[in-house]
């Protein structure tokens, strides 16, 4: 008779056992009842009979990972215990009897096709699966590998995460659209306001330019910049040619309040007063009255002030352009070697690369029948060029000064002189430099064109105010038709204690004029046509020259005494 908890039914369909490590379930092989090793195996009459074992919870199958896989020869006994009343286990009283007609060999099925995948989350169920073919549900095949990310519920999404996936994608593209905006919107504000600012600063530079905006003038304000009260640092250097002989003076100007620089030429026929304050020229004035009395002379016909002297002799010339290493010129002719037969010591052209004996020859040299005025142009140009090459730190251009080794001018030590240098250097490198020639006629006095252009606005002659207790600069213009006139007019002004400054010629006058120009010079011009014997009637206000405080034009009624004997 069958005992009716035998476990094995024929028309059973197969019971899932569990879940192995892919995920995949584990049938119970048909013919195969469960075992269990812990079970009791009682020998009975010398004989092995197999018994049933008992599970009190038949609804779930116990999993057993191994079941599927090992088939061990063994003979299973009866659970069942009629001492106790109770279904029991033994484990291992008596050792299994083997018998190989019980032996649990499952036969290796055919491969079946893969299952479906699972739900994600699969929970064991009370009724069994039915299997997809005749063979073994449950086992994988040999022939395929499978791996972990295979399986939807580790790597494929659902429906809901794509959904997400969409949102996150849509509310990210919004923002970006809306920073995008923003930022759109902001750079054209701020290009608004630069076009607007750029207009503004425009407009505001045009109306200044223009002189329309009220109590601004652009032209007005630069023209007196240039003609009102400023700063000039002066330095006069006399250029010596020890081998030829001979001298050429240039001031070295350095407008502190407009930032500019000038060398200014003084031709050596300028007429200048000697210090018994007779005439003499430049040329002469620096041979025989040395540095002092020339630059007083100077003074007295320019209205400057220099602040010293610098005797520059050509070796020492030589030396500093070495020093500074070299300077380019934009020579105007080739100089010749001393040599006959050689090659020209200094080519004609632009940007011309003088050592120290090439700047010497050029800055000293003076063609046959070329005028004084071509030469000194040229050491006009090496001035530039040693300046440009200059260091514009005070202490460095100093350093050089020094290295010189020049016996320097009292007036003008080594480190004002390194300090003058390096700020006019600062203007010839950016190009705020320029070289003024100083016009003279033929009997050495000023012209007014030069008066005007080159003593006042270069050098700021009128300008500037003698200085307390300074003599009073009187200019003579001999307008008398007598050449006597002019010397007659200097012996009585330095007699009278005031400083003597040539104006030159004029054509015929009848009468004579004494001119000023600021209120508290009239007490001055008074004074002046006194001791010229002239009546006060011919003092009048208007613009003397620019390099005296009074000027006076001697005409046809100036007596002019007659010599003694």
């Amino acid at each position: 008779m069958t005992d009716r908890h035998d476990p094995y039914d024929p028309y059973q369909q197969p019971q899932i056992m569990g879940y192995d490590e892919y995920g995949q379930p584990v049938y119970q092989q048909q013919g195969q009842q469960q075992y269990d090793p812990y079970a009791q195996q009682p020998q009975q009459d010398g004989q092995s009979q197999q018994g049933y074992g008992y599970d009190p919870y038949a609804g779930t199958q116990q999993y057993d990972p191994y079941a599927a896989q090992q088939a061990q020869p063994t003979q299973q006994g009866y659970g069942y215990d009629g001492g106790y009343g109770t279904y029991g286990y033994d484990t291992g009283r008596q050792p299994a009897v083997d018998d190989s007609t019980q032996q649990w060999n499952a036969p290796q099925p055919p491969a079946a096709p893969a299952a479906a995948p699972p739900p994600p989350f699969p929970e064991q169920r009370s009724e069994p699966e039915p299997p997809a073919d005749a063979a073994l549900p449950g086992q994988r095949r040999a022939d395929r590998d499978y791996r972990t990310e295979q399986f939807s519920f580790i790597e494929e999404p659902d429906e809901d995460s794509e959904d997400v996936i969409d949102w996150l994608k849509f509310t990210e593209s919004r923002s970006e659209r809306r920073e995008e905006a923003r930022r759109r919107g902001h750079n054209r504000m701020v290009a608004l306001i630069v076009v607007v600012a750029l207009v503004v600063v425009g407009g505001a530079g045009y109306l200044w330019f223009a002189g329309k905006i009220p109590g601004v003038s652009g032209k007005d304000e630069q023209n007196a910049a240039a003609t009102g009260p400023q700063k000039r640092d002066v330095i006069v250097v006399h250029l010596h040619n020890t081998k030829k002989g001979g001298t050429s003076t240039a001031l070295l100007v350095d407008n502190v309040t407009t930032e500019q620089g000038t060398t200014v030429l003084l031709p050596n026929s300028l007429a200048v007063a000697a210090d018994d304050g007779s005439t003499t020229t430049l040329g002469k004035s620096v041979d025989d009255d040395g540095s002092t009395g020339t630059r007083e002379a100077i003074d007295t016909l320019l209205g400057t002030s220099i602040s010293g002297t610098w005797r520059l002799d050509t070796p020492y010339l030589e030396n500093l352009v070495e020093l500074v290493g070299n300077i380019e010129v934009d020579t105007d002719t080739a100089v010749p070697d001393s040599k006959k037969g050689a090659a020209p010591l200094v080519n004609k052209g632009e940007a011309q690369t003088l050592s120290g004996p090439m700047a010497v020859a050029y800055a000293t040299y003076q063609g046959a029948g070329e005028p004084e005025a071509k030469q000194l142009m040229r050491f006009g140009q090496v001035m530039r060029g040693v300046l440009r090459k200059l260091s514009e730190d005070p202490k460095a251009a100093t350093v050089t000064i020094e290295t010189l080794a020049q016996i320097l001018d009292p007036s003008l030590p080594e480190q004002d002189l390194g300090a003058s240098l390096a700020k006019l250097a600062g203007h010839a490198k950016v190009g705020d430099y320029e070289t003024e020639l100083l016009p003279v006629q033929s009997d050495g006095t000023l012209t007014d064109a030069a008066t005007e252009s080159v003593v006042k606005d270069v050098l700021g002659g009128k300008v500037k105010a003698p200085d307390q207790g300074a003599a009073v600069r009187v200019g003579i213009k001999n307008a008398t038709g007598d050449t006597k006139g002019t010397e007659n007019a200097r012996v009585q002004l330095v007699n009278g204690g005031y400083a003597f400054v040539d104006s030159g010629k004029a054509d015929a006058a009848a009468s004579s004029e004494v001119v000023y120009g600021a209120a508290e010079d009239k007490a001055k011009a008074v004074e002046v046509a006194k001791t010229l014997g002239l009546p006060e009637s011919t003092v009048k206000k208007g613009e003397p020259a620019a390099n005296a405080d009074v000027s006076v034009a001697l005409g046809q009624d100036y007596k002019i005494a007659e010599p003694t004997s």
